[in-house]
């Protein structure tokens, strides 16, 4: 069943998108692999998802969307995994960590809700905890025009959706006690390397790339082992 709603996603996308995906194939093969993207619509969660294929992939998604009875068919057909918000859902956490041992990639999105203007906003650190327990490289992914999505498919027209794929990297915290300040910096310096894949409109709070750091991550990872 997995393999039709993939392809009918595909065949959906292709459609009512004109997509520009140059190096999407830059995604490791094989490996757990922590994939954070900035989010805007509805669009680009099941176009990458079913565009990934056949990297087995899962991510959260808010617990309630299960009592719709299609998101819930479709939701378990993907594996995704329910998350209540707004807690510390350590179930879900777990579930996380191992997705990301059984080699899956984990999709996040540090800014922690949909934005609708398509410009990044000030990402959340909870991303950090799941980077930080699993040890797994993270890969940053960007996006753009789905923002627009909608609008246009309410006027019968194409929307220009555009992916671009970063370096992968890893974090390194050795000998630094992890605060809440800590976490948020991690966080910020994560959303610079989705900042920087963006054109100059949508960087938004990560638009100052001289400010851009890499205290704590290292790019090229070489190894995409769980650790």
């Amino acid at each position: 069943m997995l393999w039709l709603i993939n392809f009918l996603i595909r065949l959906y996308t292709n459609i009512t998108c004109r997509i520009d995906a140059p190096n999407l194939n830059e995604f490791p093969q094989k490996g757990p692999l922590i994939a954070i993207a900035n989010h805007t619509g509805q669009i680009e969660v099941p176009l990458l998802f079913a565009h990934l294929q056949p990297r087995k992939i899962t991510g959260w998604a808010k617990a309630e969307a299960w009592d719709n009875k299609f998101l819930h068919w479709v939701f378990n057909t993907w594996e995704l995994i329910p998350v209540h918000r707004g807690e510390a859902d350590m179930k879900a956490l777990k579930l996380a960590l191992q997705a990301l041992r059984d080699e899956k990639i984990f999709g996040l999105a540090p800014e922690g809700t949909r934005n609708k203007t398509g410009k990044l906003k000030r990402a959340l650190s909870g991303t950090v905890i799941i980077a930080l327990h699993s040890g797994a490289p993270i890969i940053p992914v960007a996006h753009w025009g789905g923002e627009k999505y909608l609008n246009n498919l309410k006027r019968f027209r194409r929307t220009d959706f555009h992916i671009r794929v970063g370096k992968p990297f890893k974090l390194h915290v050795e000998g630094v006690k992890v605060t809440s300040e800590i976490r948020q910096q991690i966080v910020d310096e994560m959303m610079y390397e989705i900042a920087k894949l963006l054109p100059e409109e949508y960087r938004g709070e990560y638009s100052d790339l001289s400010k851009a750091e890499q205290r704590f991550i290292r790019l090229k990872a070489e190894s995409y082992n769980f650790i």
